[in-house]
This record gives C-alpha cells, sequence and structure tokens, in this order.
C-alpha cells in the first residue's frame, strides 16, 4: 500500500522533522545540564542526519504516515513506540560501527528515545482530540477553546446524556459520541447495576450510580436524555428502567436488538423510541448460521411480498448471508422502492433486482423466473386483513390462493432447490376469508412433494401476529393515544400470540435450512398476550393513566374475528426438532381430487364475486373452517 503524498503529508513530514530534532537536541541539553561543550555539539551536528533519517525511514515503514490523525488510536500509538525502538536500535548499532562511539554519549540515545515517543505520540493525541471538539470549519478562537476544554474541563459542549449500562453495548455508543465531531451532546456519565463499576470510568466518562439511583443522577446533573444500551436486558427490567424514566420526566431511546441490526453493528443511527416490543420478553434466538448459509450464500433469492413487514425483514436477513442475487418481487410502487434503496445503501456489495410485479400474473412470474432463475422462493405475498376480506372474499381467492397455486406451478416447473411458504395462526380452524384462505394455501403447498416427484422441496412456516407489522393494533393505538383517545380494544379477553418480525424471519431461515419437503413447521410462540393489557401498557408508556387520562373502550368483535388463535388444531401432533423454537406438524393427508376440483370451482366464484359460493366452497375444501 503506497502512501500518497499531498500538501498535508509534506505538512506532516516538516512537523514530524521538527519534533525529531527537538527531542535530539533536548536530550543533549539534558545530558549536559544545559551547557553543552564544543565537542558534543560537534559530534551533534555529525550524526544528527543519521538519527533523522533512521528515524523517518521506521516511522515510514511502521505506516505512522498511512493513518489519520483525527481517528488515532491505541494500535497508532503502539507502533510510535516499535518505531521509536527499532529506530533508536538501528541508530546506536550504526554509530557504533562508525566511530565506536568516540566523543559521544551513550545516555543521550536513552532520553532521545524517551522524547521522541512523548512528543509524537503528544501530537497525534492532541489532533484527534481537537479533531472531537468541532466540525470542519475551525477559527483561531474554537482551536482556543477546544485546548481549553481539553487540559482543562475534558468535556464536551451540548446537552449531556445519561447512558444506562456501562458494557460493550455503552462503551460504543460512547465512543461513537466521542469521536463523531458533528454530534454536539456528550455523555455525562453512566450507570449500571454492576456495584463493581462505579466509581470507575470509561472514556475518562465515572460509572455515576446503580440504575434504580437514575433520579438523583437526574437531579445531580441536570441532564434530561438517557439511552438504554442494554441490547440484552429482559422485558421485566426494561418495564422497570422505563417507568424510572418516566418518573424523572426525561427523553429516553433505546439500542436495538442484534437481531434488529441490519449488519450487526451497534451505532448512534440504531437508537430508536422504546417500543411496545421491547417489553414483550421475546428471548433471543440462537440460529445455526452455518447451516442457513449453506443453502443461501451465493445462491439467488426470490421474495415474494417484498415491501411487507414480513418479506422486508426477509430481506434484511436473508442478505447477511451474501446472496449472489436477491430478487425483490412486490406490487406496490413505494415499499418497494423504499426496500430496495435500503437494501442497497447497507450491502452495495449484493446484485438486487427489484421487481413490480403481481403474482396473480402467470405472465410476469414467468418473465422473472426466466431472467433470474432462482434457486430459493421465500412467499410472503398476501392479503392478510381479516375485516377487508370478509367483504372481498374473491380477492383472498385471486391473490392468495390463486398466486400461491401459480408459484408452486412455476417453481416446479423452473426446478428451484426450495419453495417456503408463510402461512398464519389464522389457518387453524379458521373463522374467517383470510385464514380459509391460508389453509388452503398449506394444502396446496404440503402436497407438492408427496403427490408427484419434484426437485423442489416445497415446506410451509406458520406463526402468529408479528409485533410491528403494517395494519397492527400497535400502531392504531398509538394513534389513538396521541389524539386523547379513546382507546378501543374489541373485547376484554381477546388475546393474541405475538413475536417480533426479525425473530420471526430469523426461524423462517431456519425453518428453510430444516426442511426437507412437504413439512409445516410452526414457531414457538411463548405466552398470549391480552390485548387490554397491551392497551395499558402503552397508555402508561406515554405518561397517562388508563382509564383517567385516556379511556378504554370495547367495540366487540369484528367479523371473522375469534378470541383467542390456536397454532394447531386437535388432530394435529407436533414433532420437536433439534431448534427449541421450531417444531413440526403431524399434518393428515390431503385429498388432492377435493382439492384441485374445489380450487376450478373458486375461480369461477372469484371471477363472478360471489360471496355465498366461496364461502360454501371454503367449507368443502376446509371442514374446520367456521364461517357462521
Amino acid at each position: 500500500m503506497k502512501v500518497r503524498v499531498t500538501r498535508n503529508m509534506f505538512l506532516i513530514l516538516f512537523i514530524d522533522i521538527v519534533l525529531l530534532y527537538g527531542s535530539f537536541y533536548l536530550s543533549h541539553l539534558i545530558r549536559f545540564d544545559f551547557q553543552i561543550p564544543g565537542w558534543a555539539m560537534e559530534s551533534f551536528w555529525e550524526i544528527l542526519p543519521y538519527v533523522m533519517v533512521v528515524k523517518l525511514i521506521c516511522f515510514y515503514f511502521f505506516d505512522l504516515y498511512k493513518g489519520m490523525w483525527r481517528y488515532t488510536s491505541l494500535n497508532d500509538l503502539l507502533n510510535v513506540v516499535k518505531a521509536a525502538v527499532t529506530a533508536s536500535f538501528i541508530v546506536i548499532v550504526l554509530i557504533l560501527y562508525i566511530n565506536r562511539f568516540e566523543l559521544i554519549s551513550r545516555s543521550v540515545f536513552i532520553i532521545d528515545w524517551c522524547f521522541t515517543i512523548i512528543f509524537i505520540i503528544s501530537l497525534r493525541v492532541i489532533t484527534r482530540l481537537c479533531f472531537e471538539q468541532f466540525t470542519e470549519n475551525i477559527s483561531f478562537q474554537d482551536f482556543k477553546n477546544a485546548l481549553l476544554q481539553i487540559f482543562f474541563t475534558g468535556k464536551k459542549q451540548g446537552k449531556g446524556i445519561i447512558i444506562i449500562g456501562a458494557g460493550d453495548c455503552g462503551e460504543k455508543i460512547c465512543r461513537e459520541f466521542r469521536e463523531n465531531a458533528s454530534i454536539k451532546s456528550h455523555v455525562a456519565g453512566f450507570l449500571d447495576d454492576d456495584t463493581s463499576k462505579i466509581g470507575r470510568k470509561i472514556h475518562g466518562i465515572s460509572v455515576l450510580d446503580q440504575i434504580d439511583g437514575l433520579g438523583d443522577v437526574i437531579k445531580s446533573t441536570g441532564v434530561k436524555d438517557v439511552i438504554i444500551s442494554i441490547p440484552t436486558v429482559s422485558a421485566n427490567r426494561m418495564r422497570q428502567i422505563v417507568n424510572l424514566c418516566n418518573d424523572s420526566n426525561v427523553d429516553f431511546k433505546t439500542v436495538p436488538s442484534m437481531g434488529e441490526l441490519i449488519d450487526g453493528k451497534i451505532s448512534i443511527s440504531a437508537i430508536r423510541n422504546v417500543e411496545y416490543r421491547d417489553i414483550l420478553g421475546r428471548e433471543p434466538v440462537v440460529l445455526d448460521r452455518i447451516e442457513i448459509g449453506k443453502y443461501l450464500s451465493e445462491k439467488t433469492i426470490l421474495v415474494t411480498g417484498a415491501g411487507g413487514s414480513i418479506g422486508t425483514g426477509l430481506c434484511k436477513q436473508i442478505c447477511r448471508y451474501h446472496p449472489k442475487t436477491i430478487v425483490l418481487f412486490e406490487r406496490a410502487e413505494s415499499p418497494l422502492y423504499e426496500i430496495d434503496l435500503e437494501l442497497k445503501n447497507n450491502f452495495p456489495e449484493l446484485n438486487i433486482i427489484p421487481v413490480l410485479g403481481d403474482i396473480q400474473n402467470r405472465e410476469e412470474l414467468d418473465t422473472v423466473f426466466e431472467l433470474t432463475k432462482p434457486d430459493i422462493v421465500f412467499h410472503a405475498a398476501a392479503y392478510k386483513h381479516v375485516p377487508m376480506l370478509e367483504k372481498h372474499p374473491w380477492k383472498a381467492v385471486e391473490n392468495n390462493i390463486i398466486g400461491t397455486e401459480n408459484l408452486v406451478e412455476i417453481v416446479d416447473r423452473f426446478e428451484c432447490e426450495k419453495f417456503v411458504f408463510v402461512s398464519t395462526d389464522k389457518a387453524v380452524n379458521p373463522c374467517n376469508i383470510m385464514g380459509a384462505s391460508k389453509r388452503v394455501c398449506e394444502m396446496i403447498v404440503q402436497n407438492q412433494n408427496l403427490v408427484k416427484q419434484s426437485k423442489t422441496q416445497f415446506l410451509t412456516v406458520r406463526f402468529g401476529n408479528v409485533i410491528g407489522s403494517v395494519g397492527s393494533v400497535i400502531p392504531l393505538f398509538k394513534k389513538q393515544i396521541k389524539e386523547g383517545g379513546p382507546v378501543t380494544v374489541t373485547h376484554p379477553d381477546i388475546i393474541r400470540y405475538f413475536m417480533l418480525i426479525p425473530e420471526a424471519c430469523q426461524l423462517i431461515l431456519q425453518a428453510g435450512a430444516m426442511g426437507r419437503g412437504g413439512e409445516i413447521f410452526i414457531l414457538e410462540m411463548g405466552e398470549p398476550v391480552k390485548i387490554d393489557n397491551m392497551a395499558r401498557d402503552l397508555i402508561r408508556f406515554s405518561g397517562f393513566e388508563p382509564d383517567v387520562d385516556i379511556k378504554i373502550e370495547y367495540t366487540g368483535l369484528r367479523p371473522g374475528e375469534k378470541l383467542y388463535e390456536e397454532l394447531m388444531t386437535a388432530t394435529e401432533g407436533v414433532i420437536p426438532t433439534e431448534h427449541g423454537k421450531i417444531m413440526i406438524l403431524k399434518s393428515r393427508e390431503v385429498d388432492m381430487e377435493l382439492l384441485n376440483a374445489g380450487l376450478i370451482k373458486l375461480k369461477q366464484g372469484a371471477e363472478k364475486q360471489s360471496k355465498g359460493k366461496i364461502r360454501a366452497l371454503l367449507q368443502e375444501i376446509v371442514p374446520e373452517y367456521n364461517n357462521a
């Protein structure tokens, strides 16, 4: 790697030459009690060129001119020490060879070595500290103020921030605050429950107290902003911390879990508001990354519904495994544009192909598969809003059922390696059109491997609701709270299973690695959540008291809605897998003659937009469907 010679490079060399000259001269002054005799000055001028040349050459070979001083690190400082030691050793050997140290004091080289390290390191450290104090527009006054802060206060200007969590995550956030000159805020202190850390310092900033002492720390420091930097914090502890922040009347944000981060790296830009998902209590997902990488790496992956909640999450997770190409298939223009832009920004090395298309259109699918030839297909495209599909059941048939049938046929024809269908718990004992249509899709996918010899492995992954999905209940509750209420809950006893989008997507990928064809995987959803409790928690999160500041109203169950969801029917058993959060259903076989005949009739009913006929046909195909 060559050093680019610039005007700054000459300036750096000039400054180093001045410092090295000063170091060597000062070492003579100290050696001779600031009265250098004539013979010593003669030897000084004789050996000075050797000293300067050797040191500059050593500095070059130890990369002292390849780094940026504003980002000086511990590694750079170690290189200074190594270069100084090497240079002093070479100079001593050289002088010994030339004149056997006649009329030359040996102790001068020891003193010079010390001053060389001190001068060179000091210059680089001061440069970095100065750059941390201001942005690109530097005036003399700025420089003077920065130096005063460095040597006398050691603090940045701007508002202070308390970081809760004095671990690796807190250290990374603190470091970015210090190194990013555009950030005007500064870290005023840390809080941590580990009492052994209290009183100690991270980057010169003290761990002030335990987390429960937040109120006292806020009063003493006057800080009004808090960052919760504990990615592995439990749900109960997060709830307690949020309550402490609310009681202390501070603005608070959190660092997302590692599963949420696209590139797996913690940064200030990833910090977000605390949300309900942070107190849901979901355990981190443990993945077999080697197995997932085997079937995704260097492959062409196609994701339908790429602009939706699950589709977007899948695309982000898949990109971590370095596919050869990822095809984003989406019918909605704006979501497709957004996910395409985000992925290309975060994964510029990947080949990302956005396709504006519809799974209902066989010709479009043929064209896309012919051009891209995908190896793996994740099918996440679907209409999912229960009340909307109750009013328009033919759309559920056209998009969910016929769209899935189209994909299954073309995936089999192009001999893709795997087809992973994303299903829902609403397909279990369905009481609405949406759930019944997804159950029909499961039947189509599940039996594809069983009724014919196919080179494609077809499998299904079934799970419940996801926190943060488009159209979910949480955004509605937030909007109602912002408007002052009331918050509307359909029934006081209604419960739902919830998981996080990153968690669901990671488990879909894991199930894809495990599947051999014909399986229906179900994901462990944990304990169900009472929607009424969720609404009350969100009201408290916003600083209000339920039924006092914000009223809760019960509106009654909507068409096609039931009090609770199930993950399996009474006739379906489960087989555990090696992954604790993934199980396989022992599902019954499907009468394919009945299914195929029913599909033909469903298409005819959809063409005529006949609600009654569609409901009756779904009842025939899915006997457990209750459309009462």
